[in-house]
């Protein structure tokens, strides 16, 4: 017989906020997973005790810590797993989940910048491919509505992890362009801070309509799909 979800008691989400936030790992409020946190989303109150995530892990207080997955967000607000957590009365935003996938959407805009700016990016599929075949790619950054058939052929030259958390209008505004499909960043701390806020990023903005957004609109806006790379 298959075992029931896991019921977690009032206590032990409480006790997960008065864990010392030292090592790797952390506890998830609703899975009750421990996981490392680059991979989770960290909250604190406000001190009008407004949930407030906390995407670079900084604010003061004590963190209440969430798997970076849209319904672990949407389970810990429909659950009350924060008042739990905070032992107390708070106030959730509406629209707690689109503000997260919003800031984390800024924060991988903010660091493809900070790596264009240090000379450690390039776009455009000339320049992606010399340098994967150079083999001195740490990361590949394509455009979520680029072609998929220019996308996949780029990474048939090496194999190289790909993520794809912006579209070709984001991606081109940080290189003073229109579009850009392919973007390719330098091994080092850069690349992996990409990858782990993108792998956020897509845990975060799952399919479907997020709450605070007017009835029946999309997510985001999305051009049309690019018939031939950049």
């Amino acid at each position: 017989m298959a075992a029931g979800p896991a019921v977690c008691a009032e206590d032990d989400l409480a006790d997960d906020a008065e864990e010392p936030e030292k090592g790797p790992l952390r506890r998830c409020l609703v899975t009750r997973e421990r996981l490392p946190k680059e991979a989770m989303l960290r909250f604190v109150l406000s001190p009008d005790r407004l949930v407030v995530c906390d995407l670079a892990g900084r604010l003061p207080g004590r963190g209440m810590w969430l798997s970076a997955k849209a319904d672990v967000i949407e389970r810990a607000t429909a659950r009350g797993a924060f008042a739990k957590a905070a032992r107390g009365s708070v106030h959730v935003p509406p629209d707690l989940r689109a503000r997260i996938e919003d800031g984390l959407r800024g924060r991988v805009r903010d660091l493809i910048g900070f790596a264009r700016r240090a000379g450690q990016a390039v776009s455009g599929w000339q320049a992606a491919r010399e340098v994967l075949q150079a083999g001195q790619a740490g990361l590949v950054v394509q455009a979520s509505d680029g072609s998929l058939a220019e996308r996949e052929r780029l990474l048939g030259l090496r194999r190289v992890a790909s993520v794809a958390p912006l579209n070709a209008e984001e991606l081109g505004a940080l290189f003073g362009r229109d579009r850009a499909v392919h973007v390719v960043i330098a091994p080092g701390k850069l690349a992996d801070g990409i990858a782990a806020e993108a792998a956020r990023l897509a845990g975060v903005a799952a399919a479907g309509p997020r709450q605070g957004d007017a009835p029946g609109a999309p997510p985001e806006a999305t051009p049309p799909p690019a018939t031939a790379g950049d």
